[in-house]
């Protein structure tokens, strides 16, 4: 048997924010380090039917949202849940899964846990057990993917020796591996390039730099995130928080400035904020970079993933001032840990070089991760704290952060604001442990932004975790804090249903921490639980809301939900809805475990039963969350 075994592993990843693709890296370039060539695919790269003929396959998977697979791996998993598919379709296949997750939430790498199973339930033969990587960790993933990869090494070189041929533990210099980017840079002068990309300006010309920009990044960005699907005007910046109250949560109203997207309640928009000009000149100067320069960017071996992203975008030649502004993320962001593992070997000074070693090693792991990530540090403060390091722009290209696009939750109904769009922003800023002022990058821009001066934002629309309730349906809505936003649009909505059919009831539970200080939107609902409004007692429905510090006891969403434990199941008993959305830290679980109260109480069931009931619920479509951290 293992004088036929392949001596190539292949690694196949599903990512939707990169953490997934950057771990899947580490283990190919690892993989190679001890002699063994490892090829490396996407997903949604892979004829998942040819999955039979191979040996041995590394899978490395992120769970998305409630338990969701992300969106590269959609097809994949479809394929694996085929009814055709007997229990000997992939046996002699070995396999080993490595997940990467966030125990905050209820389903903690839940696909890395029905993808481990489906594959043994399909004959394949596990060699190691599934590796589970958490950002609550102390080390984020990298702190469960150290102690794994150990483990992997040394039972695949049991099973099929030929794979290392110097044994698991000996390492190949990292020299050879370092000379070569992924990518090349090849320089333009100015005569090479289209006139109309020199002095354009306007919409089509932003949009044409931005598809350019991130088409030839080497950051995985989905085929349509590279074109934004509009642009935006900002008409209103209205801060829903009394000043001084700890939190600044803004209204954001916007104008279609192109052509106006169809779009429903429940939906979600991405944004692409602006980086400080200040932060991008530092960045240019630091790593001796001419900001006029116009260049293109190639692949320097046939790299799927690049050429997937759009490589023909890649042969018109881009300013690099202009490629840094919308394609690296250079001043919110955290460097991976291969980035100092890079830098260190251009480090010219000898104590730079030590220390690079050092944070690239599994003995500084948990010291790059309080130096890194727990403080924040973008990649131009690392590049600032290290400056006998000149990296080649073919580095930065492939190891800065590609500047990712912001989600949030639309606070709208088209039908009530046609041609404008809604968000609800929670300004984003905190105190790192070393006494640093934080802040996010896109909430902060936005709200900086004045309605004034008519900025142009590019935007993304995508569906949410939420979708749009007939108005037949009753529903129970649960937002706590700016987890009020979609529901603020399924109340616009359901009032203008209102107008000219029968409407199923609607209850809203709230929670923020004062009356005073951050009860959002307050008008808003009390003005549609009065009279005849939908969240009215006359139409069935309901406003309850939990502020958490107006007493000595605090008073959260869950306790007022058990609170109205009748009425809660008066309309799951009816068929309603339930629909949760906020922070994914303790809420969606706390929540849930009341819902698990009521219809064990109301419904004179066992909790066992209550479970069931409840996941009974949520397989029909009538449970949805919809959280971030």
């Amino acid at each position: 048997m293992t004088e036929t075994k392949s001596k190539k592993l292949l690694i196949l990843y599903a990512t939707q924010t990169g953490n997934a693709m950057d771990a899947a890296e580490r283990i190919g370039r690892e993989a190679e380090r001890r002699g063994c060539p490892a090829s490396l695919l996407s997903m949604d790269e892979y004829d998942v039917s040819l999955l039979p003929l191979e040996d041995t396959v590394v899978f490395v998977v992120s769970t998305t949202g409630q338990g969701d697979t992300p969106d590269s791996m959609k097809v994949f998993w479809r394929f694996l849940l085929q009814r055709n598919l007997n229990r000997h379709w992939l046996e002699g296949l070995c396999y080993a899964v490595f997940g990467l997750g966030d125990s905050g939430y209820q389903k903690y790498n839940f696909v890395a846990k029905k993808l481990d199973k489906r594959l043994s339930d399909l004959g394949a033969q596990a060699i190691v057990e599934r590796g589970l990587g958490d950002d609550q960790h102390p080390s984020g993933y990298e702190g469960a993917l150290d102690p794994w990869l150990l483990s992997l090494w040394r039972t695949l070189n049991q099973i099929n020796p030929k794979l290392f041929p110097d044994g698991p533990d000996y390492v190949i210099s990292d020299k050879e591996i370092l000379d070569l980017p992924k990518v090349q840079i090849r320089y333009h002068a100015a005569d090479e390039v289209n006139p109309q990309y020199l002095v354009g300006s306007g919409l089509s010309c932003t949009e044409i730099q931005i598809e350019k920009a991130r088409s030839m990044s080497p950051g995985r960005f989905s085929g349509r995130q590279t074109r934004p699907d509009c642009f935006l005007k900002l008409v209103k910046n209205h801060c829903l928080t009394k000043a001084g109250c700890g939190k600044d949560v803004r209204h954001l109203e916007f104008n279609f400035q192109s052509s106006a997207i169809e779009y429903d309640v429940g939906d979600v928009l991405e944004i692409l904020p602006s980086q400080d000009p200040e932060a991008v000149d530092a960045f240019l100067e630091r790593c001796h970079l001419d900001p006029e320069s116009f260049i293109t960017i190639h692949p320097t071996k046939q790299d799927n993933r690049i050429i997937a992203n759009g490589i023909s975008a890649s042969i018109v030649p881009i300013k690099l001032r202009t490629f840094i502004e919308l394609a690296m993320d250079i001043s919110s962001a955290s460097p991976r840990r291969y980035f100092f593992e890079v830098m260190s070997y251009f480090a010219t000074a000898e104590h730079e070089k030590e220390r690079l070693q050092y944070f690239a090693s599994a003995e500084g792991r948990d010291d790059l991760y309080q130096y890194n990530q727990k403080e924040r540090r973008t990649v131009l403060e690392v590049l600032q704290d290290f400056p006998s390091v000149q990296l080649p722009l073919e580095w930065l290209v492939q190891l800065v952060p590609p500047l990712k696009t912001r989600a949030f939750s639309i606070s709208s109904s088209p039908s009530a604001h046609p041609n404008q769009v809604h968000l609800t922003v929670n300004v984003v800023s905190w105190m790192t442990p070393f006494k640093r002022n934080r802040a996010g990058l896109c909430s902060m821009w936005l709200a900086n932004l004045d309605p004034n001066e008519g900025a142009c934002i590019p935007a993304w629309f995508q569906k949410g975790s939420l979708p749009p309730p007939p108005p037949s349906l009753p529903v129970i809505l649960i937002g706590p804090g700016t987890g009020c936003a979609p529901f603020r649009g399924f109340v616009e909505e359901r009032a203008i249903q209102s107008r000219s059919l029968w409407t199923a009831p609607i209850i809203f539970f709230f929670g923020c921490r004062n009356e005073e200080n951050d009860f959002l939107y307050k008008d808003f609902w009390c003005a549609h639980s009065r009279s005849d409004g939908v969240l009215s007692d006359a139409k069935g429905g309901g406003l309850f809301v939990a502020f958490s510090r107006d007493q000595p006891q605090k008073v959260y969403v869950q306790d007022k939900i058990r609170e109205h434990s009748q009425l809660v199941w008066n309309l799951l008993s009816s068929g309603a809805a339930v629909y949760v959305a906020g922070s994914s830290t303790k809420m969606p679980s706390d929540v849930w475990s009341a819902f698990e109260d009521i219809v064990s109480k109301e419904g004179a069931v066992s909790r066992e039963s209550a479970v069931r009931w409840l996941r009974a619920l949520e397989k029909a479509g009538k449970y949805h969350v919809e959280a971030w951290s």
